[in-house]
């Protein structure tokens, strides 16, 4: 089985594009430059628009919830 859709990919590709072109923008608002955060920024433009994409590894939130859980 897949792990990530197609509309996944295509989100990746521009964001991919974005960055080749200087317009892609992190959070803070600087340029990327970075292939792995031009990566990290299309998948999670594809999970805000609901495309098959698994939840993100090892997030702080999630491991707080853990060590909460095991006290």
């Amino acid at each position: 089985m897949a792990k990530y859709g197609r509309s996944a990919s295509k989100n990746v590709e521009s964001a991919m594009r974005r960055r080749k072109k200087g317009t892609l923008k992190s959070g803070s608002g600087r340029k990327v430059k970075s292939r792995k955060q031009a990566i990290a920024i299309g998948l999670s433009e594809a999970r805000e628009k609901g495309a098959k994409v698994p939840s993100r590894k090892g997030s702080r939130k999630t491991s707080r919830k853990r060590a909460t859980k095991k006290r």
